[in-house]
């Protein structure tokens, strides 16, 4: 057995254990039945290879006519193959396109029967034997050269159309196949080329396949499975750089071979043009590396082309120039310097759209004069121009426009040197809204812009943008801000307004049955003095409710300040309301404040009566805490309430009620650094423990 057989049966043999262990796998889907029908007629086709390597000049050689057949075979599945690997657009596959792939497998399958007679035959040429290829001979190796460039075209979309791991998965299964089809592009153009059938030529292909068999392999070692998704773009031949190459090799290759003719031929012109494909082959590889195609480009920036800025620190300078900026006004005045020092420009002005889709002077112009704002006939021009930096954001020489906006712009940005060049207007675009213009003037020298000077104008202006969004939300932001703490405080004010009307009703409703008792009648004129007095210490607080909560703590006796806050609270019907204080040392703590955490404590006790309701207030000494403790025997809570909701503002069970005094306790209470807990069961009462530091 010589070398060239050997090789074919180890191609052949490897191929059908990779066929195997294929097939044995789950989740076979059609690329992975076209793959290993594919692979399997190549192996059959190498067999054959191998034969017929004992009887090479007999046209009439089963072998040879195994080798035909089989060939006929190969573009077909791998047609299939190429076109639902690794894709997730197999539902595109029409009627129509299934019957071409269809008469691609069947077709060519039925030429080669019927005319197999006439596709090879045995010629003498210096009285050595040759096989000579017949027109169907011609025909089936012209169709295996078209279908080989379709295979790698389409091979080459589902590569380009890879990213990331997908195309670190796939990768081997494809440059196996490109090797295949690449080698197969060779061989058919040598057959058609020379109209002969060479034996070492069928055995390059057989090369080829015990090479791509292995790639095969460890394609899946790397990942078992042939059924990834990627989602190619349907262009097939739009810069395809497939039908390129195989286009410049074989006009190489005609154009070669008639000069070759010419000069009485080339005994190594076949060598000459596989080396041609190689080269054309590695220089595929090369373009799309994306190692190489980064390191060109760094290349031709470095050594063939000097810019004119240093783009990273001019990004720098303007990211560190305008950090620390959080109003418009502010930024826009740095920006306008930062435009004059970058571009060596003596005017800059700088326009901010409004909420009005109005153009503003946001106080920021290095020009001697400068529009405030647009009147109310330039709006329309200022719309325009609005509508048109939006379809097209790029810097525009402003001189040279004949829109109607740009002789607003021209008027509003006068030239201060008649020497002092063209004015450039650049659109600060954000979200895909005009944020503003900036107009450029008076450059230095009257030097011209150059194209590396616009799309240096553009990089800044998309800096300004985003610098401009974030102050824009960081204002929006602050006034959320200010807005919640204003309403946190508003609730606080009318959650106290409410606890002294609660105050007041309960005399009233006291009133007509103890009218007569004068002690009563003296309480209840000092309860009303109370709530008064409190209801005039709130209205004067009320320039302070944008302000945080501060307290203003003195040394005082917390359970005189329990008694005096529930006082007016401790009489009525329906419920009844004992006190046990324990003595406590006198220590600093804000006694109006802390009255609101009582008041608020018993009242909420007193809400939530069914029926009658006990409620107790105690105190105790708790090592280095004083403990206010308020219980009743109401409808109590849940857990789920006690864990989400009952110390959040707004949040309550009561159908009257705000939803901000357990809220406004704890804020009070940690205020003072204590802390409040609670112990709850439905329909059995509540009890609120209040501790706040003796020290």
């Amino acid at each position: 057995m010589n070398f060239n057989a050997a090789l074919s049966f180890a191609a052949a043999a490897a191929s059908a254990a990779l066929v195997v262990a294929v097939l044995i796998r789950p989740n076979r889907t059609v690329s992975t039945w076209a793959f290993a029908v594919g692979l399997l007629v190549l192996a059959a086709e190498s067999i054959f290879v191998g034969l017929n390597t004992n009887s090479p000049t007999n046209p009439d050689s089963p072998w040879l006519g195994g080798q035909l057949i089989t060939l006929s075979l190969v573009p077909g599945f791998w047609i299939v193959f190429s076109l639902t690997y690794a894709r997730g657009e197999l539902h595109r596959l029409t009627t129509r396109r299934i019957a071409l792939i269809a008469a691609a497998v069947v077709a060519p399958l039925a030429f080669t029967v019927l005319f197999r007679d006439a596709a090879v035959f045995r010629v003498t040429f210096n009285g050595e034997p040759l096989l000579r290829l017949g027109w169907p001979g011609v025909v089936l190796h012209g169709f295996v050269l078209v279908a080989s460039i379709i295979v790698l075209m389409q091979l080459e979309r589902t590569y380009r159309a890879s990213v990331g791991t997908i195309r670190w998965r796939i990768k081997f299964i494809l440059i196996g196949a490109g090797i295949l089809f690449i080698v197969r592009v060779y061989t058919s153009s040598q057959s058609l080329l020379f109209r002969g059938v060479d034996p070492l030529v069928d055995s390059v292909n057989s090369g080829a396949l015990l090479v791509a068999t292995l790639l095969f392999a460890r394609s899946l070692l790397r990942d078992s499975q042939l059924n990834l998704q990627v989602y190619p773009s349907q262009s097939l031949l739009q810069n395809s750089l497939t039908a390129l190459l195989a286009g410049v090799y074989l006009l190489f290759v005609g154009i070669f071979a008639k000069i070759v003719a010419l000069f009485g031929g080339d005994s190594a012109f076949a060598l000459k043009a596989f080396l041609g494909l190689v080269s054309l082959v590695l220089l595929a590889l090369l373009l799309q590396s994306d190692h190489v195609r980064l390191h060109l480009r760094r290349f031709v920036s470095r050594n063939f082309e000097r810019p004119l800025y240093d783009y990273r620190q001019t990004w720098i300078k303007f990211t560190d120039s305008t950090a620390s900026c959080v109003e418009q006004g502010e930024l826009c005045r740095v920006l306008a310097r930062l435009f004059a020092d970058t571009f060596q420009v003596l005017s800059v002005s700088i326009w901010i759209v409004d909420d009005q889709k109005n153009l503003a002077r946001a106080a920021a112009t290095t020009a001697s004069k400068s529009s405030e704002a647009a009147s109310d006939s330039q709006k329309a021009l200022v719309a325009g121009l609005i509508e048109f930096f939006r379809k097209n954001p790029e810097p525009i020489d402003i001189e040279l426009s004949a829109e109607p906006w740009a002789a607003l712009l021209r008027d509003w940005h006068q030239a201060e040197f008649i020497k002092g060049g063209h004015r450039i207007s650049v659109p600060i675009l954000g979200r895909g809204e005009v944020l503003g213009v900036i107009v450029v003037g008076d450059r230095v020298g009257g030097v011209t812009f150059s194209l590396q000077d616009f799309e240096m104008l553009k990089c800044a202006s998309d800096h300004a943008a985003a610098s401009l969004l974030n102050v824009q939300l960081s204002r929006r932001l602050l006034q959320s801000k200010e807005l919640e703490a204003f309403q946190t405080m508003a609730a606080f004010f009318v959650h106290d307004l409410k606890n002294a009307a609660s105050t007041l009703n309960l005399m009233l409703q006291n009133l007509p049955e103890h009218f007569a008792d004068p002690e009563f009648r003296a309480d209840a004129l000092r309860g009303a003095s109370k709530t008064v007095t409190h209801i005039n210490h709130l209205i004067s607080r009320l320039g302070m409710l944008r302000h945080e909560l501060k307290i203003a703590p003195v040394t005082a006796d917390l359970n005189e300040v329990i008694v005096q806050s529930i006082e007016g609270l401790d009489s009525g019907t329906g419920y009844s309301l004992t006190k046990t204080f324990a003595p406590l040392p006198k220590f600093s703590f804000d006694p109006d404040q802390i009255g609101k955490v009582v008041t608020n404590l018993v009242l909420n006790a007193r809400e939530a009566m069914q029926g009658a309701v006990s409620i107790q207030v105690s105190t105790s000494q708790q090592g280095s805490w004083a403990v206010l403790a308020v219980s009743d025997n109401g409808c109590g809570m849940s857990p789920e309430f006690i864990g989400r909701s009952l110390f959040r503002p707004f949040q309550t069970t009561k159908k009257s009620g705000l939803g901000i005094g357990m809220f406004q306790s704890k804020t009070i209470i940690e205020a003072h650094g204590g802390r409040i807990t609670v112990m709850s069961e439905l329909k059995k009462g509540t009890t609120f423990q209040v501790y706040l530091p003796l020290g």
